[in-house]
């Protein structure tokens, strides 16, 4: 019997290790927990929504309106950018017409939408908002990067509503990336993809919210920045955006614009950055000619897109032109918006 005793007297050390480890994961993820629930209050504090929330279908969106005017302008933002994007530009056409910013379903203070993201399902949810919301039309659409293909399926499935439209740096129809681009694409894709599987996990324990603690909290950057970053944190917004990217790369939104109509005797104003591509140097050949692509196919979609259509290069503006020359986005809209009430 003693013999046995002491046989046993190792697997019981190794119970008490178990039971060790067990009790302090369970501590870390109780303390993880009320670090969120501390963090959330302190956040619903620190932000506060902008506009009101209307119901499209079972979920809500938020919209944001100001100025009064017809046509409306309707501004579609770019991959990764809510609807406080425009903060720069919305007041400046506020001045001579309505105009509406939103959240795309998944981003901001929006509620998460059917998957995947497809152009179709966005422009559905768009149309059902601006309906809900009491806003009529005729709409002049201003476009930013990814939102170029949005505005443009919204011409497509609902021309009537369309009076005019501003792209800004929205790419052109098809744009050919080198193998060493496309494989960096890729790259983000998977990491994007990496990070939806676990953003849920992350955000439950308060692990992403710890980890953004100096962006969301930190005195640098400015109050958008800060308030980027919280809503960046959320699974609604990682499992939105790494949609919209699995469609685009995939070719599925693409194919969706691909029988899309032209504008035929809509406004259009095209505003293609001057300074450099997104910003990145161009440190190789390959990006040398996309950056070629980019700014030629964009005078192209102005050239063929519309029989008024128009192009500018902003000098001064890399991709980020909500930000950094609003004043531009502005007054191209100023322009569009001259013609459709004249």
């Amino acid at each position: 019997m003693a013999k046995q005793t002491r046989a046993a007297r190792p697997y019981g050390w190794l119970r008490r290790i178990a039971w060790m480890i067990v009790g302090i994961l369970l501590l870390l993820a109780i303390s993880g927990i009320s670090y969120r629930q501390i963090k959330t209050r302190e956040d619903a504090r620190r932000f506060h929504r902008e506009g009101k929330l209307v119901d499209v279908g079972g979920y809500k969106l938020n919209i944001n309106c100001a100025g009064q005017g017809n046509p409306v302008v309707v501004l579609e933002s770019g991959l990764e950018t809510p609807a406080k994007g425009w903060w720069l530009v919305q007041p400046g056409i506020s001045k001579f017409t309505r105009v509406c910013s939103y959240d795309r379903a998944g981003y901001g203070w929006s509620d998460s939408g059917p998957m995947p993201r497809k152009l179709s399902q966005i422009v559905q949810e768009l149309h059902t908002l601006l309906q809900n919301a009491g806003e009529r039309p005729p709409y002049i659409f201003v476009g930013h990067s990814f939102g170029k293909g949005i505005v443009l399926q919204y011409n497509k499935l609902y021309p009537n509503d369309v009076a005019g439209m501003v792209l800004v740096e929205g790419g052109p129809a098809k744009l050919k990336l080198p193998d060493s681009i496309r494989a960096m694409s890729q790259a983000d894709l998977k990491r994007r993809q990496a990070k939806r599987r676990f953003a849920s996990l992350l955000y439950f324990f308060g692990m992403s919210r710890f980890l953004a603690r100096k962006n969301i909290e930190g005195a640098e950057g400015s109050a958008y920045d800060r308030e980027w970053y919280y809503e960046a944190i959320q699974p609604k917004f990682i499992r939105a955006t790494t949609s919209e990217v699995e469609n685009g790369l995939s070719g599925d939104s693409e194919a969706e614009l691909a029988d899309a109509p032209a504008l035929g005797d809509k406004p259009l104003e095209v505003l293609i950055a001057g300074k450099g591509m997104w910003g990145l140097p161009l440190a190789s050949q390959d990006w040398v000619d996309v950056r070629k692509s980019w700014v030629d196919g964009q005078i192209q979609l102005a050239q063929h897109l519309s029989r008024r259509g128009k192009w500018r290069v902003v000098s001064d503006s890399t991709h980020m032109m909500p930000d950094e020359r609003p004043d531009a986005i502005v007054d191209a809209v100023r322009e569009v918006y001259a013609v459709t009430t004249h």
